[in-house]
């Protein structure tokens, strides 16, 4: 009867530990025309872990042309078009550095995150529509 009880146990964290969804996302500048050429660039990458409904994000950045300012999560109706703001990130406020930040989300968001049709977005002072982006997809 032990032996049965273990390994119930054992299945259980298991399944728990598998039960976190990884994202993940390559940031690149977002598109520009040849005004902006001389105050966009640079490049990144982000982690997104959905554990539950709580996704955390880490990543970081490096070669913007001024210091990063802001950082959002935003939701698109598809991928390659911007829309509206959903979460606050944190940044450094560097031209190289980390983005961060963890959130709880609501069945749509976590529909949206599942569909790609969540991206990162960093702002900088001389790209204050912003500088880079990226979608968040799922890596198996």
């Amino acid at each position: 009867m032990r032996h049965a009880w273990a390994v119930v146990l054992l299945c259980g964290v298991s399944l728990a530990a598998q039960g976190a969804r990884t994202f993940k996302t390559r940031l690149a500048p977002v598109p520009i025309d040849v005004a902006m050429q001389a105050t966009i660039a640079g490049t990144g990458s982000v982690t997104a872990t959905l554990s539950g409904s709580r996704l955390t994000i880490t990543g970081s950045f490096e070669g913007l042309r001024s210091a990063a300012t802001i950082a959002k999560i935003r939701k698109s109706p598809v991928r390659g078009v911007r829309g509206p703001e959903v979460f606050d990130l944190t940044v450094a406020p560097a031209t190289s550095g980390t983005i961060s930040g963890t959130f709880e989300l609501n069945p749509q968001q976590l529909a949206d995150l599942q569909g790609g049709r969540l991206y990162v977005q960093v702002h900088s002072e001389k790209a204050p529509d912003g500088n880079l982006w990226g979608w968040l997809t799922e890596r198996k």
